[in-house]
Parts: C-alpha cells; structure tokens; sequence
C-alpha cells in the first residue's frame, strides 16, 4: 500500500491540491536548513482532534512554538479529560431551533457535530481555580500555558485522562517545552470562569494572569534569539483572527518600532483559509499583502489554500512527518 506522501505525490497536481503538497514540501526544506516552524491555530481545531496528529509533530520537533486561540489551548484538554462524554450529532446541519434548545437544556454546546459538555473540565476546574487563587495572592502571575502545564503537573491528573495522552498536543508541548502564546485569552470558557471566580471574590484580583503585551514580549525576544542563531522561522497559519495576527505582527513591531536592524521577515508563509479577500477580512488577506505590512518579504515561500484546515493539515503534517 503507497504511503500519504506518496498518493499526494501523484495526485495533488493541480490547484489547492498543488498549493498543498507544494507548502508541505517547503515546510520540510524549511526544517532541513535548520529552519524553525511557528503554527498559529484559529477555529475549533482542538475540538476537531488535531491533537492526534499535532501532538505527534511536535514530538518529532516539526513544531517549535504555537499561537491558537484560548479556546483551542482549553478545548484540547477539555478533549484529554471528558473525550468519553462529548455526543456526536452527524446530522447538524438539518437541526431545528427546537432540537438547538434540546441540546442546550440537556447541558451541551454545540460546535458543528460535537456537542462539548457544559460542566466540562469538573474533574480539574477545582484545581485550576486553586492555581489562580495562589498566584493571586502571591503575585506570581503566569500566562495561561503556564497553568495548563502547572495542571498536568499534579499529582495523579492523569487518572482522569478519556484519550490516549500521546493525542493531546498541549501535553506533547508541555513535555517539549513549547510556549503557547494565547491572546484574547479572556475570549474563552476558562477565561469566563476566571472572570466570575474574580467577581464572586474567590480570587483576590485580575493579576495571576500576566498580559497580552507581555506575552507579544516573550515571542519577541525568542524571535530575536532565533535570529542570532541564524534560525530562519515558518509561519503557519489555520484560519485567521488574533491567532495569526498576533503573533506574525511580531517581525513589524521589531523593525518599525523597536527598530532592531536586521531582523529577519518569516522565512515562509502558508495559510489554510476559506475567507475570500473580497469581504475585506483579516482571514482572506493573501499573503502578498503581508508584504506591505513588512511582516514577508519578496522572496518568501508564500502559500494560500482555500480548503477545510480539517482536512489538509492532516495531509501537511502527515508530509511533513514523512508517512
């Protein structure tokens, strides 16, 4: 039986299909020349499992470092401790508001065919409440990849793990060492409950959790410090929003702002999208217009697919791993 990279060999010839394989083949000659990747990661990714395959990526150190929204870095451990009690719905497209509020009242949210259980997490929310409380009361704010790590750290935590650990891919980052960047962290269902256990007083203050300029601080110098190291760094992006502007707005705000002489643009660019550049949006900006931004240069390695990121980031990383 022919292996994936073998079939995409073959048959992706033509349009996203070429985009494709042509991204996957740049991301191995990135790593071959000692490049580094970033991976930025919007929609719900985490809920679709990607960790089945990102955690493997990043073991084998095809992923230096990820920038998602809150709700992917939460959803994956959402995945890890509760798989067992999410309800599929293959039919979602055909629910009436009716059965919407079924869900709803059953104790289910639903995004797109799985309903995530609304007293997810129950089994560590306890934990990570306590986590907050201690550095707010000793003033030792963390970033919010720090009490995720802090979280599987404890003693015991993984007796409440639903999957196989090697599938969560914020565990596979921890064992790693990667930073997550998350910002807007607040924009998400842990972020929500930070907020109210702030407001009921069962947390001193807002303060245990360290800022989103803080952490545009952190990427910073460990962007320069690639840069001294001769490292030159990917970027790719799944979908668009603050998960890929955030952290690719990095480059621009060392050379314009901080006027760091000769910092290097991405060294490569890919973005699985399905926005279309004309309404405008952030999402389906393609990758020539980052130029003017100053975040790519002219002869970067620039691919824009316009396909369901569930499907082709599988068939990337799949490449890009060889299989």
């Amino acid at each position: 039986m022919s292996t994936i990279s073998d079939f995409m060999e073959l048959h992706f010839r033509h349009f996203n299909a070429r985009e494709t394989l042509d991204a996957a083949k740049a991301w191995k000659e990135l790593l071959a020349g000692g490049g580094k990747m970033f991976l930025s990661m919007a929609g719900a990714m985490s809920t679709a499992e990607i960790g089945i395959i990102l955690a493997k990526m990043i073991r084998e150190d095809k992923v230096h470092a990820v920038c998602c929204t809150a709700a992917n870095l939460e959803e994956d451990l959402f995945n890890l401790f509760n798989h067992n009690e999410y309800k599929m719905v293959p039919e979602y497209r055909d629910l009436s508001p009716e059965a919407e509020k079924a869900l709803y009242d059953a104790g289910f949210n639903r995004v797109t065919d799985t309903c995530i259980p609304e007293g997810i997490m129950r089994q560590v929310q306890a934990r990570i409440v306590e986590l907050w409380k201690d550095a707010a009361e000793k003033n030792t704010p963390k970033f919010p990849f720090e009490f995720m790590y802090e979280l599987l750290d404890q003693p015991g935590v993984e007796s409440h793990y639903q999957i196989p650990p090697e599938r969560s891919w914020v565990l596979a980052a921890k064992e790693k060492g990667l930073t997550i960047y998350t910002p807007g962290w607040e924009d998400s269902t842990l972020g929500n409950i930070f907020c109210a256990e702030v407001m009921r007083g069962n947390i001193k203050n807002h303060r245990a959790l360290r800022t989103g300029t803080e952490q545009m601080e952190l990427l910073a110098k460990w962007y320069t410090e690639m840069g001294k190291q001769k490292s030159p760094i990917g970027f790719f992006q799944i979908g668009g929003g603050i998960a890929g502007d955030f952290p690719i707005c990095v480059v621009p705000m060392l050379i314009q702002d901080l006027r760091i002489e000769n910092t290097p643009f991405w060294a490569y660019f890919a973005q699985i999208g399905d926005s279309t550049t004309s309404y405008g949006s952030y999402s389906g900006a393609v990758p020539n217009e980052k130029i003017t931004w100053g975040k790519l240069d002219v002869d970067t390695p620039r691919f824009m697919i316009n396909s369901d990121a569930a499907i082709v980031a599988p068939l990337i990383f799949s490449y890009v791993l060889g299989e």
